[in-house]
This record gives structure tokens, sequence and C-alpha cells, in this order.
């Protein structure tokens, strides 16, 4: 693990975290199995092995990315690269942003999960709440009372 802290995070990063019943074991697989993934994200190509490039099918256009870190239970993180589609109506800059999982043991045996996706909230404030919203429906925490992203406020804040 390369021993991030929540104090070393990117201003411009969106931070979610959750504690779930299941062990790591579990949502490591759900991280990490082509079809688990899809079920609550987008039909991919996942393999966690460094170096690996996979893709997810995105709305408009493949969602390029390669495996940077992979620690099973523990670490996952990939870099994501969304490409505008030619001949869009309102093209956009490119995405090039990082996700990182980090997966901790809980003393109950459920999982600490903590999602990071640096490089993204500057760019795409307008996704902001629907990215929160589909993580916490994913997830199954639809009662969940804790903010959309982590660092929220200091994201409308710095997006002003």
């Amino acid at each position: 693990m390369t021993g991030e802290s929540q104090s070393e995070v990117a201003p411009d990063a969106l931070e979610f975290e959750y504690d779930l019943a299941e062990p790591p074991e579990k949502v490591w697989r759900a991280l990490t199995m082509p079809e688990l993934l899809a079920a609550w994200m987008m039909p991919n190509d996942i393999r966690p092995e460094i170096g690996n490039r996979f893709a997810f099918a995105g709305p408009g256009a493949p969602i390029e990315c390669e495996i940077l870190d992979a620690e099973p239970e523990r670490l996952l993180r990939y870099s994501w690269r969304e490409r505008p589609q030619p001949g869009d109506a309102a093209p956009q800059d490119p995405l090039d942003s990082t996700v990182t999982f980090t997966l901790a043991r809980t003393i109950s045996g459920g999982t600490h999960l903590r999602i990071v996706h640096d490089g993204f909230a500057r760019k795409a404030m307008p996704a902001v709440a629907m990215a929160g919203a589909g993580c916490r429906l994913s997830l199954g925490l639809r009662k969940a009372r804790k903010p959309i992203a982590a660092n929220t406020p200091l994201l409308m804040q710095r997006a002003a």
C-alpha cells in the first residue's frame, strides 16, 4: 500500500467513505470481477493486475483504464480516461483522472471502504451529485445520512 492518508488527497478529488457489513474479500470481488463490477457500475473487462489495461463500456464511448496498484482485499487504483465522442454536439476536454479504492477490515468483520476520484471534481462539478447518488444506490446505502462526498462543501467553495 502506498500509505496515502486522508490529508494527502488532491484538492479536486471526490471522497466517499462507507462502512459495509460485507468482509473485504467480498467487497474486493465486487470491485475486481467483471460481472460483479458490471452489476453496479458498467460492463468492463477488468483484471486486477498492475499494468493491465481495461475499459468500461461508457454511455457514449469506452472509458479507458489501467491498473496502477492492486493489493487484494486492501487497495485498488486505476487511471480513468474518458474521451469525447467524435462529432459530439458539445465537445469537452478529455477527463484524465485516478480512482482509488481502499479497503480495511472493521472490528465487526465488515469493510471500511474509501473511494477517492482524483482529478475529477473541477471538470465535472455538475456530475458530482449524480456520481455520489449512484455510488450510494449501487452499494445499497440509500438510507445513508452522510453527504454525497466527504469533501463536498470544500469542492463547492473551490468551484465557485
